[in-house]
């Protein structure tokens, strides 16, 4: 059937003319009207009884000689321009009734219009159907329409156009439209549609139909009356630019719900819409095209898709992104968003100049002055759909979507779509350009944090969202996952499948990964996963060799990451802080076995020897071991967190990886780029290798000559006390130190204080207890004072031999030799009762531990620090060596913990430096105890880091401190 020709803009807008000429006739004829003395019309219950009297004897009626009106047609128009418009007139008018008589007047009217010329499908009931439903005149047959006397027709159509005015403004009110479709409206409205087709009538009842639309239920009604086809058929027979507005509006609001745009995209109702817009219409009706094509395209169907492509709107559609107006802007920039869920239109819209209207757009609202991320939403969503066609994405990386995604990666308020992005950035995998800006634009690290499960799951989409790079895949399968949609078709083009039927539909989509063909197979995950993988059929393998691998919400990222793996030195994006932890955040904290991609990635980075130098200066290899071997990770330090217990498979991965780092470190290369690194590397870079060296370094002639002889154990030392390069920089270097102690001295025990407790050692016995009785033996014949007056018996001849100070002092010439009260001052009872007992001869008696304060308590002005200074005021190098000892048995016994290591280091005593460096690196300690205790020794030095230095390389080199060290 021929179509018929849409309009052109000359005769739009000449029909318009014709509708505000006519529209101007009706406005002076309500004037003169408004200006006549008060009639019989301006009473609303007159007009009524007119309406339901017309609908009893017919609709002609005698004409009214003053008024050249039937009484019906003044009625109506009196109900039109004034009871109607009147404020709450549309209620009163409803609840007088009236909606009753004006739908019988319809049903009359469209009984007795002309036949249409031919029925298309879908289309309204006959005419007849309608006359036999409705009331039989009350006396006589109702006057006959023929086609030979024009009058009637005339008469008619005015009739219907007053009375159809009436019901579309009514239907502007909730209320009305429930009653409307209870007194069952809708079927004459379409029967109206179907048999007259003047511009005006068609107007009418296409405003009436779009109002009713709104309801839901009406709407549903009208889909069921088969009023779609006939406003399709008036989008191309219509020449009135306001008739078609309201035809495009009443489309617009059929489309309520997905069900019905389908219905309505599959009865053709895209396509003249389109068509109309290519014509370049007015305004009004440009505006009015560009909404019903917007609620349309929502969840945009493949006939929707379809039919805008021919009816040539893609054009038209990008040309209007840059409109003056917002509100067509807007709606056009939203319809070309939606069009992209269609893989079939994608190319076509890139063609069309979408792809750069869409990233334009989606800048803007990205700006400081821009929308809100819930207005971002359908642009993100179309962007990343734009990257499953390789012509689309050139086009966007020109336009600087590369950027744009990026930006959107680091924003933490669009982490709901981060997934979508990622996974749209795996189109990009074998595009080197992008890959090299994407790395440029820091895309690794927010790949990490992907992998530490900073973002939301990933959006499904629909089948027909697919790439359409390969649209002979398209297949009557049933539906399949987002995840593996969006990458089958690259999976095809890169040779990992041969065609579609080699990736079976009836995989999850959670566990379909690509394999990639560069890296070794590994083997299959234990049973114990909580993800059961699917296996992944490549080319020449057959069902039963395939190689399993789990495919999850971090398959993107891991994809990425592992082709990043890939280039001959990817030393400067992988390794870094954040990206081991995000890959070891992953492979520690997976529920189940971890994808075997990630274990490939780091087992390729530490045997690749360009990576040897980026793992040194970034405290790589120190990482792996504090996470991998000792289950320590950053989170856990200084405090730890409630962690999953330390598997023995991340154990026997961190030694591997550690493993692969020494073979590099060992090799002519490594030796040469470690030398370089500690000889000639800036500061951070020498110390980040002195501390490496323990982990990777086995060859004894290698360490030996860059930590010992070199100097790089004390480079390390005399970092301790600077502000740490890494949070983890003192555990690291604990942990190396202490490996350093195990490499020197492999078979020898570090010397530490007696870890059994004094009071079960068999006493020495006291010989200053009987001086303390009542009848002492011998008896005392001299007595120091304190300045608490306490006054304490002693012997001069032992006190005199016991110090050469206490021999000077009693032996000698001054006055204390003649005195039999010796004052000692700045003594505390606690404090002098070690003095006097060694002064009488008792060694290990216990009387040394009684000023020292249990674990917990300061140490510093202390009653044991008193001690300390008596036993070298008064030249006791013994009783000094005792105290040290009972300190160091109380605070750094078993009792002890890590914070009390500081505080015996701040007594400033040589030889308790010594035992708190060997508790520190004590091989039986645990890697957190031991690490929070060296972070107690740098507090406790200050800035005086020497004694540190000097007593932790001491202990280090299996040496007695007070010995040569080597320089």
């Amino acid at each position: 059937m021929h179509r018929p020709r849409v309009p052109g803009r000359a005769a739009i807008k000449f029909r318009s003319l014709g509708s505000a000429a006519r529209g101007g006739a009706e406005s002076e004829a309500r004037a003169k009207m408004a200006a006549a003395k008060p009639t019989l019309t301006d009473s609303l219950s007159f007009c009524l009884a007119q309406l339901a009297a017309a609908t009893g004897e017919g609709l002609g009626g005698e004409q009214d000689a003053a008024t050249n009106e039937t009484p019906l047609g003044c009625a109506l128009l009196a109900l039109r321009t004034r009871h109607i418009k009147a404020a709450g007139g549309i209620e009163r008018f409803r609840a007088r009734g009236g909606l009753r008589p004006l739908l019988a007047l319809l049903r009359r009217a469209a009984a007795a219009g002309p036949a249409p010329s031919q029925a298309g499908p879908g289309s309204a009931p006959s005419s007849g159907a309608s006359a036999a439903s409705s009331p039989a005149p009350a006396s006589g047959p109702a006057p006959s329409v023929s086609s030979a006397t024009p009058s009637p027709p005339v008469r008619l159509r005015k009739t219907l156009d007053l009375a159809l005015s009436i019901l579309a403004d009514c239907c502007t009110e909730g209320a009305c439209r429930a009653e409307v479709r209870r007194l069952g409206g809708i079927l004459p409205l379409v029967t109206i549609l179907q048999c007259m087709k003047t511009d005006s009538i068609q107007n009418r009842t296409a405003r009436a139909l779009g109002n009713l639309a709104m309801e839901p239920e009406s709407c549903g009604d009208i889909h069921c009356a088969g009023a779609v086809p006939l406003l399709v058929e008036s989008l191309t027979a219509c020449q009135d630019s306001l008739c078609l507005q309201n035809v495009v509006r009443a489309l617009r609001n059929l489309a309520d719900s997905p069900q019905h745009r389908l219905a309505l995209a599959q009865q053709g109702a895209v396509r003249p819409l389109a068509e109309l817009l290519a014509t370049a219409p007015d305004a009004a009706l440009t505006s009015a095209l560009v909404r019903a094509l917007l609620e349309l395209s929502r969840g945009c169907s493949r006939a929707c898709a379809e039919q805008l492509s021919l009816g040539g709107g893609l054009g038209p559609l990008v040309s209007l992104a840059s409109h003056p107006k917002r509100v067509v802007r807007e709606a056009t920039i939203l319809t070309l968003a939606n069009l992209c869920a269609q893989g079939l239109i994608r190319p076509a819209l890139g063609n069309a100049g979408g792809v750069e209207v869409l990233v334009r757009e989606l800048q803007q609202r990205r700006g400081p002055s821009g929308a809100s991320p819930a207005s971002q939403q359908p642009l993100v969503r179309a962007v990343c759909l734009l990257c499953r066609e390789a012509i689309n994405r050139a086009r966007l990386r020109d336009a600087g979507g590369l950027d744009l995604l990026i930006g959107l990666l680091r924003d933490p308020r669009a982490s709901a779509w981060h997934p979508r992005i990622v996974a749209a950035l795996v189109g990009f995998l074998y595009d080197t350009g992008a890959l090299g800006r994407l790395q440029a634009l820091g895309l690794v690290p927010l790949l990490a944090g992907q992998l530490c499960g900073q973002a939301g799951e990933e959006e499904e989409e629909g089948r027909e969202a697919a790439s359409w790079d390969f649209p002979e895949e398209r297949t009557p399968e049933r539906a399949q996952g987002g995840s593996f949609r969006s990458l089958r078709s690259w999976l095809i083009s890169e040779g990992y499948a041969a065609g579609p039927d080699e990736i079976s539909p009836d995989w999850s989509p959670e566990q379909c990964p690509p394999l990639e063909p560069t890296e070794p197979a590994s083997p299959a995950p234990s049973p114990t996963s909580l993800r059961a993988p699917r296996t992944q059929r490549t080319p020449g393998r057959s069902p039963a060799t395939a190689i399993e691998e789990p495919w999850g919400r971090e398959g993107p990222a891991l994809l990425l990451l592992s082709r990043f793996s890939q280039a001959p030195d990817p030393s400067g994006a992988l390794v870094t802080g954040p990206a081991l932890c995000g890959l070891l955040t992953y492979v520690t904290g997976a529920p189940g076995p971890p994808s075997p991609r990630a274990l490939r990635i780091l087992s390729r980075l530490t045997c690749n020897p360009a990576c040897l130098e980026a793992f040194v200066r970034s405290y790589g290899a120190a990482l792996l071991r504090a996470w991998l071997v000792l289950g320590v990770a950053p989170d856990d330090w200084p405090a730890p967190r409630a962690r999953p217990a330390l598997h023995s498979r991340h154990r026997e991965l961190g030694e591997r990886l550690l493993q692969n780092l020494t073979v590099q470190a060992e090799s002519p290369f490594g030796v040469g780029a470690l030398t370089h690194l500690l000889l000639s590397g800036s500061p951070e870079d020498r110390v980040a290798c002195a501390l490496t060296l323990p982990f990777i370094c086995r060859k004894p002639s290698l360490w030996r000559r860059l930590l010992l002889e070199q100097g790089g154990l004390r480079l390390l030392l005399a970092a301790l006390t600077r502000p740490a390069p890494h949070p983890l920089f003192l555990f690291f270097a604990a942990d190396s130190l202490s490996c350093l102690q195990g490499l020197v001295s492999p078979t020898l025990s570090p010397a530490l204080p007696p870890a059994v407790p004094m009071d079960l050692d068999p006493p020495s016995p006291c010989l200053y207890e009987p001086l303390l009785g009542p009848a002492p033996v011998p008896a005392p014949d001299l007595h120091f004072l304190l300045d608490s007056g306490l006054q304490l018996p002693a012997q001069r001849a032992a006190s005199a031999t016991a110090s050469p100070f206490f021999r000077a002092l009693l032996s000698g010439s001054f006055a204390e030799a003649q005195m039999d009260l010796v004052p000692l001052r700045g003594l505390s009872p606690g404090a002098a009762w070690p003095v006097l007992h060694h002064l009488h001869g008792c060694r290990g008696c216990g009387a040394a531990l009684g000023p020292v304060p249990p674990p917990g308590q300061p140490l510093l002005g202390s009653e044991a620090e008193e001690a300390l200074e008596a036993a070298g005021r008064f030249l006791l190098p013994g009783l000094e060596e005792e105290l040290e000892e009972a300190v160091g048995r109380i605070h750094l016994g078993p009792q002890g913990g890590p914070e009390s290591v500081g505080e015996v280091f701040r007594l400033g005593r040589p030889r308790l430096a010594a035992h708190c460096a060997r508790w520190t690196l004590g091989p039986e300690k645990c890697p957190r105890k031991r690490a929070l205790a060296l972070v107690g020794l740098v507090e406790a030095a200050g800035e005086e880091a020497g004694p540190l230095t000097e007593a932790l390389l001491a202990v280090v080199m299996g040496i007695e401190l007070g010995a040569r060290v080597p320089a």
